[in-house]
């Protein structure tokens, strides 16, 4: 007897807590989602690239006593809101970020303007996304990293390996592409509320085709609202990447005491056929990036 009531003792709980913390989630989304209207947008995008530091870059800035976290608190890096949560409107957007008060509290503390925004990394590859941001947010900034898409797409599949998604080694899963992700990009374009898993986890080539999603963006904002980083410089030198990001938001000077490094996976080097054979794939993308950014990328493979 003693033993089944131990038993029903540990099950109540294992339960009462998880219930109690689900109400108290749901009624932070709610309390959210009421105060919307005292919630401006945000004023700032992280949009890419996957696999390029805009983890490390987030935690970063979120360490600036003027760029508020997202709200509630479990919220991490991003809204998902104009790739994946389109659907809940613009009130659920807005309930992520802090109210008019809380704004101005920061800025009397911290004597300087409060900065809040979100890194999401899909909506630089999202065909909607550019369209829809410039529709309600059309004087946004927006932080865009680059890095060499040879190693980003390693990273990329890394990454899928670690979490159990991807069965297939690297050689494998790039010629699996175009099969596993074929009519996604149309479907997502045509089916505003649709959400494809394949397109996100195993774009690993065609996220790497840099410009072709920047045009959406290029077109719609103008030059002055983009940063554009090379990942490369924030792993070299995170503290001068950091400093330049604060002066493009308009942040005051912050410094950290250290630049922890988010979400590394090592592992072995990529084998050199495979390098070869994207780098000499990526070349023209890369060429025509640089072109139309007038930006010096300084990957393997390219001219300065």
């Amino acid at each position: 007897m003693r033993s089944v009531v131990s038993a029903i003792r540990n099950q109540v709980k294992r339960i009462v807590p998880n219930q109690v913390t689900e109400r108290v989630r749901e009624s932070l989304v709610s309390y959210g989602v009421q105060t919307s209207d005292r919630r401006p947008l945000p004023d700032f995008l992280v949009i890419g690239t996957k696999r390029g530091g805009t983890t490390s870059l987030w935690n970063y800035l979120i360490q600036h006593p003027l760029v508020p976290r997202l709200f509630p608190a479990w919220n991490t890096k991003s809204t998902h809101y104009f790739e994946e949560h389109w659907r809940r409107g613009e009130a659920w957007y807005r309930s992520h970020f802090p109210t008019r008060r809380q704004r101005a509290a920061l800025q009397r503390r911290h004597g300087g303007p409060v900065r809040a925004g979100e890194a999401a990394p899909l909506y630089m590859f999202h065909p909607l996304a550019a369209e829809r941001v410039a529709a309600l947010m059309p004087s946004v900034k927006l932080v865009v990293l680059l890095r060499d898409p040879v190693q980003r797409a390693y990273s990329h599949w890394k990454e899928r390996r670690t979490h159990g998604i991807e069965p297939l080694d690297f050689a494998a899963a790039l010629d699996a592409e175009p099969g596993r992700t074929r009519g996604e990009r149309e479907r997502l374009a045509a089916e505003p509320e649709y959400v494809s898993e394949a397109y996100d986890w195993y774009s690993y080539r065609a996220r790497g085709r840099y410009l072709e999603h920047l045009q959406p963006w290029l077109d719609r904002f103008d030059r002055t609202q983009f940063l554009f980083l090379r990942s490369e410089d924030l792993y070299r030198d995170a503290r001068s990447t950091y400093r330049r990001t604060l002066s493009f938001l308009g942040l005051p000077a912050y410094d950290l005491a250290s630049f922890r490094v988010y979400n590394d996976r090592r592992s072995a080097p990529l084998d050199p056929a495979v390098q070869a054979e994207l780098t000499a794939y990526y070349h023209p993308y890369n060429e025509a990036l640089r072109q139309r950014l007038g930006m010096d990328l300084d990957w393997p493979g390219e001219a300065g």
